[in-house]
């Protein structure tokens, strides 16, 4: 087991990895001392948020559980509007605490809801998928989709700690485990070398699901996310770097109304920005084979999504990290190292996209 501290402007918080650390939970809650407690989880981990229940009943709080049905569509406002209301019911007060568990969606939308419940109360993130331990546990960022954009709807909520269990992704789907690689990669590419080379070094053990590896992984993310969080927590500047594939990405998942998953999306992102960046003479070919290369061999191949190469650019234009109508791409320049805050001619962008999705 590892423990780091994330620094935050409400306070600093433990993010702790490891296998079998759900036990760990119960001096999280015990330390943070709550009149009671909420449990949102997806559809998928039902049966290990009754578990989670169980695990903290020693404190003396006993949770009560929300399910809300797994996928991205939850991330919207009947769905906030529901879980809101389940809280109300319970008569959840300020000394009260919320409990994520599941991916990304239950992490966005119950923090969201955490944080404007009576103005915000805490939450505990339990990441259940490694593509949520990696990256969007950390950081505070919560949200739901707009009906053109993803994420439109949200708010900085730091977690009160966060709770890796790497025994989690031993019941995840094969195809769910390896898209969450993109984010790896992102990482790997625009951060830190060092992951880059872990991944290609531990490729067999990360793909069979070595608890070891997988636990070197996600602490590597997680160390590089928590140093450019702390520095830029509401993403005025250095933070946007974490954006790497991620405007072409998130366009595409609107596009296609979220048939494509998160990572898949990213990898596509991925692709398409080191190709911008490539014919900008920002990075060489290197960059760009390596990169394709290691997506490949983490299941994430060159192969054509099916979206309507207009609308993803419609969405792209979107994008709710542009300044006054100005789209703000994420540059790889070399391995290890991306820029944040490049204008990109569109022509440049419209080429790029048609020839991703030809």
């Amino acid at each position: 087991m590892v423990r780091l501290i994330v620094d935050s402007a409400r306070g600093s918080y433990p993010v702790i990895i490891g296998t079998g650390v759900h036990r760990e939970l119960r001096n999280v809650i015990r330390r943070l001392d709550p009149s009671s407690a909420v449990i949102v989880a997806d559809s998928n981990v039902r049966s290990l948020a009754q578990k989670v229940a169980k695990a903290v009943k020693p404190t003396g709080v006993r949770p009560s559980i929300y399910v809300v049905r797994a996928g991205e569509r939850s991330k919207s406002m009947s769905a906030l509007h529901d879980v809101l209301a389940f809280f109300e019911r319970r008569n959840i007060d300020r000394a009260g605490v919320v409990i994520a568990v599941g991916g990304g969606t239950v992490g966005d939308l119950a923090g969201f809801a955490a944080s404007v419940w009576l103005r915000g109360i805490r939450l505990v993130s339990v990441p259940t998928t490694l593509l949520a331990m990696v990256d969007s546990s950390i950081g505070g960022k919560t949200g739901i989709n707009g009906t053109r954009s993803k994420n439109a709807i949200g708010t900085f909520w730091p977690p009160s700690a966060v709770v890796a269990d790497m025994a989690c992704l031993e019941t995840l789907p094969a195809t769910s485990y390896r898209d969450a690689f993109a984010e790896v990669v992102k990482y790997g590419v625009a951060m830190d070398r060092g992951i880059f080379e872990l991944l290609q070094e531990q490729r067999e053990q990360l793909l069979e699901g070595d608890s070891r590896a997988l636990e070197r992984v996600v602490f590597r993310c997680v160390t590089a996310k928590a140093l450019v969080v702390a520095r830029d927590e509401r993403e005025r500047g250095p933070r946007a770097i974490l954006n790497y594939g991620h405007t072409a990405g998130h366009a595409l998942e609107a596009a296609t109304g979220f048939r494509v998953s998160h990572g898949r999306a990213v990898a596509f992102g991925m692709r398409v920005a080191a190709r911008i960046a490539l014919s900008l003479e920002l990075c060489g070919p290197r960059l760009v084979q390596a990169q394709d290369e290691l997506l490949t061999e983490y299941g994430l191949p060159d192969r054509s999504p099916a979206a309507d190469p207009s609308r993803v650019l419609a969405a792209i234009e979107h994008d709710k990290k542009a300044r006054r109508g100005r789209v703000a791409w994420v540059m790889p320049r070399r391995l290890g190292h991306a820029e944040p805050g490049h204008a990109v001619p569109a022509g440049v962008v419209r080429r790029m996209v048609r020839k991703a999705l030809a």
